[in-house]
């Protein structure tokens, strides 16, 4: 009975940041899912990884002492940061689908996205859940719970990453992300130069023709069409490039 305050007190530093990680999560972090649901999964993670991290947290809980609580604050700043930054790396495909949407012309086509926080467009609501699935259905969110458990010997308990070392790390990690979004729509991007060129030339050939009542609906149809062929190859990259940025560690 003696070990259970120490047994609690190592299970709420670990919880601190396993709960803070989860909570910025793609899926398990968005908004949509109640919070009371989010509170939930958190405590079985961190029930479920346990046996792995309790020799991370027991040392400190034993020692206890009002450093504790600075402890705890801690761990909630290295989970919220972490998260933080898978967010920012599984934010690529929304962007890509942002991007899409501009060569396509539905930018003003926009659904509300919990997971962003406000208004997006179709394609990016659409691109972002499925790219959801596939890290399920891939298991990539396996590799998600190991960065949990890596981070640990990344970032020890009991101390925080340096602000300006986090800052570069968030910066590089939002770059690379960028670019991600980039390469995956490089394709339609292409498509849109063409497609944009042409239409200028078909104006100066044909100066009566009604250019941009043509070429809306023939924009959409081969945007569409293009973007249908391309949207399992724009999947199947994303999740490799994820899972090896995830393998890598963080950043």
């Amino acid at each position: 009975m003696d070990a259970i305050p120490v047994e609690a007190t190592a299970f709420l530093i670990l919880f601190a940041r396993v709960g803070a990680v989860l909570m910025l999560l793609p899926v398990f972090g968005d908004d949509a899912v109640p919070g009371r649901v989010r509170l939930m999964l958190a405590l079985a993670m961190t029930v479920a990884l346990w046996g792995l991290l309790s020799a991370h947290a027991l040392p400190l809980a034993r020692a206890g002492g009002d450093g504790l609580i600075g402890v705890v604050l801690a761990e909630l700043l290295t989970g919220l940061a972490l998260g933080l930054l898978v967010k920012l790396m599984f934010l690529a495909m929304a962007t890509a689908g942002s991007i899409v949407s501009l060569q396509v012309g539905l930018t003003s086509a926009l659904v509300a996205d919990p997971a962003q926080g406000g208004q997006t467009t179709v394609l990016s609501k659409l691109v972002s859940v499925a790219a959801a699935v596939t890290c399920m259905a891939l298991l990539v969110h396996h590799l998600w719970i190991a960065a949990i458990v890596r981070s640990y010997l990344t970032f020890p308990i009991g101390g925080v990453p340096a602000a300006g070392d986090f800052a570069e790390l968030a910066v590089r990690v939002a770059g690379r992300s960028l670019v991600l979004a980039v390469s995956l729509a490089a394709p339609m991007i292409v498509y849109g130069v063409v497609f944009n060129v042409a239409l200028g030339l078909a104006a100066r050939l044909a100066p009566a023709m009604q250019v941009f009542f043509v070429a809306q609906p023939l924009n959409l149809t081969l945007g569409l069409a293009l973007f249908a062929g391309l949207a399992g190859v724009m999947l199947t990259a994303f999740t490799t490039e994820f899972a090896q940025w995830l393998q890598a560690g963080w950043g």
